[in-house]
């Protein structure tokens, strides 16, 4: 063997250490870091929101420490990558803390991202912007690990993984189903001030409107000055639109027909689902009832009550 092929196969490192020091190297160790030595996950899709649960996680931190350790990889130019416990950072932070208890793992670009998304998708409540973003991300690392079609594979995915397709392959270890995937992943074509109605359908913060899952995946075909013309109708009107008013909106913009008066002409169409309701404090009319009494039984019995108050009334002006 030439003595420039011999060069190029042992390295510096290579010449001065043992294998075994070398296999010790690259194993994942349990470190304790500093708070300030690791940064976030590039387009961290996941939100660490200040709630009564990130409040918990801070007492139980100053109690007992951070029982699981974070997942961080580290930084080609020094510190770390947060992968997994953003929220346990930040409880650290909250708590006083100076480090953090951290699994120190080498990965690539596309399998931090695989298991960034995996490990945030087993959390209790997940928004549709955070699957919307989270899922976009993973299937674009899997297509790039997976690269180009081999020529029996003709199906358009950009994966050759034997037939499967990307989005097949990442259902299977996902909550939802390759369709419903699908639809998360169309969110991420709405503005923010619409995905932000989406998400509070989650949420449910009161006095804030919100958008379902199936008339958000229609408007997101809509053109961004659309968007932004159908948010100002629905802040003004107090409404959002129905699934069949998203699918009417979506085809008038594909016909090129869609503007702001037809948006507000679709808007002030009356949907079912929302005609005006009166409603009472139960509290107002549980003594007039046995406890346990359905409310349905309550309302018909409210009801014959007026109807028998209107006609005394009519007899009484005879």
């Amino acid at each position: 063997m030439a003595k420039n092929n011999v060069a190029d196969l042992l390295s510096v490192g290579s010449l001065f250490t043992t294998q075994a020091e070398r296999d010790e190297a690259q194993r994942e160790t349990i470190r304790d870091i500093p708070l300030e030595e690791i940064s976030d996950f590039p387009n961290h899709p996941f939100k660490v929101r200040m709630d009564a649960s990130m409040m918990e996680m801070v007492d139980s931190v100053k109690q007992h420490g951070v029982l699981v350790p974070a997942l961080v990889r580290p930084k080609p130019d020094g510190g770390y990558e947060m992968i997994a416990g953003h929220r346990r950072r930040k409880a650290s932070e909250l708590a006083e803390k100076q480090t953090l208890s951290c699994i120190v793992r080498d990965m690539t670009d596309d399998e931090a991202t695989i298991v960034m998304v995996d490990s945030n998708l087993q959390r209790e409540q997940i928004l549709p912007s955070e699957k919307a973003f989270a899922y976009k991300m993973k299937l674009d690392a899997m297509k790039r690990q997976a690269g180009r079609p081999s020529k029996d594979n003709l199906r358009p995915v950009g994966a050759d993984l034997i037939g499967t397709r990307s989005d097949e392959l990442l259902a299977e270890n996902s909550p939802d189903s390759a369709r419903q995937i699908q639809r998360y992943i169309r969110l991420t074509h709405l503005t923010p001030e619409i995905l932000d109605l989406v998400d509070n359908s989650v949420l449910r913060e009161k006095d804030t409107l919100q958008i379902s899952l199936r008339p958000a995946v229609e408007l997101s075909y809509l053109s961004e000055k659309e968007q932004q013309d159908l948010f100002e109708i629905m802040e003004s009107e107090d409404c959002t639109p129905s699934h069949a008013q998203a699918i009417k909106m979506r085809q008038f913009s594909q016909e090129g027909r869609l503007d702001a008066n037809v948006l507000l002409s679709i808007m002030q169409e009356e949907k079912p689902n929302q005609v005006e309701q009166f409603k009472m404090p139960k509290e107002r009319i549980s003594k007039f009832f046995s406890p346990g009494t359905p409310a349905k039984k309550m309302e018909d019995t409210i009801v014959k009550a007026l109807e028998l108050y209107r006609k005394r009334q009519r007899d009484m002006e005879r």
